[in-house]
């Protein structure tokens, strides 16, 4: 799969498409606007670190994209908070120790870092998008939804034969743990606003997990 033809199609897609109707306003209940402020702050970054790590050609091309994907998301995001009457919020903890992780890192490291991001936001905008009756927070879910489905393998297919084969089952085993370890904190975190949504802790774990071991088959 060409990516960076897939980045620039989107781009134009995204380009064309008009914007979710903000001023139709939105309903959000406290948790889940507290939750929101969290992700909204985490898809903010300005991506500067990665960019300086890609190297050149088609994928530092296709990474400025997919940076720029991201802060459409935090747009979006700050956007349906302030259709809702919520400010957002500067920092959160979660996103300052994620970051630093990320930026002590070569740029394998840091991919293999933010595909555990990438793999637990898939399960909380999913649940975002089913787990409101807001036409406007569905909506927001659904397009963010929509863009973490192709984040995903992205990041797999850089990352795919980069590791060999003699310590992949360390370095997978090792890298399964951490993401298990988020994913806790996340669904501790996040715990009420889960709740409100419908899902539980146990469960959303679980399907991080599963969603966690579909990513790393494409690896292998």
């Amino acid at each position: 799969m060409n990516w960076l033809r897939e980045f620039e199609a989107e781009a134009e897609r995204r380009e064309r498409r008009e914007d979710p109707p903000w001023t139709r306003g939105a309903r959000l209940h406290p948790d889940i606007a507290r939750s929101i402020q969290r992700f909204q702050v985490g898809e903010a970054g300005d991506g500067a670190n990665l960019i300086a790590k890609a190297g050149g050609g088609d994928y530092l091309a296709a990474v400025e994209l997919f940076v720029a994907e991201e802060q459409n998301h935090a747009r979006m995001l700050a956007e349906l908070l302030k259709a809702a009457g919520v400010p957002t919020i500067e920092s959160h903890w979660s996103d300052t120790v994620f970051v630093r992780l990320r930026r002590a890192l070569g740029l394998r490291l840091e991919l293999m870092v933010l595909l555990i991001a990438e793999v637990v936001a898939l399960r909380y905008y999913r649940a975002l998008r089913d787990g409101t009756s807001d036409p406007l927070v569905t909506e927001v879910a659904a397009r963010i939804l929509a863009d973490e489905e192709r984040h995903v393998p992205f990041h797999c297919h850089r990352l795919r034969g980069a590791l060999p084969k003699a310590v992949r089952r360390v370095v997978f085993g090792a890298w399964r743990m951490l993401l298990l370890g988020v994913a806790v904190t996340v669904a501790a975190d996040h715990r009420p606003a889960l709740k409100q949504l419908g899902v539980g802790r146990r469960a959303f774990v679980v399907d991080v997990l599963a969603a966690f071991d579909a990513a790393l088959a494409q690896l292998k």
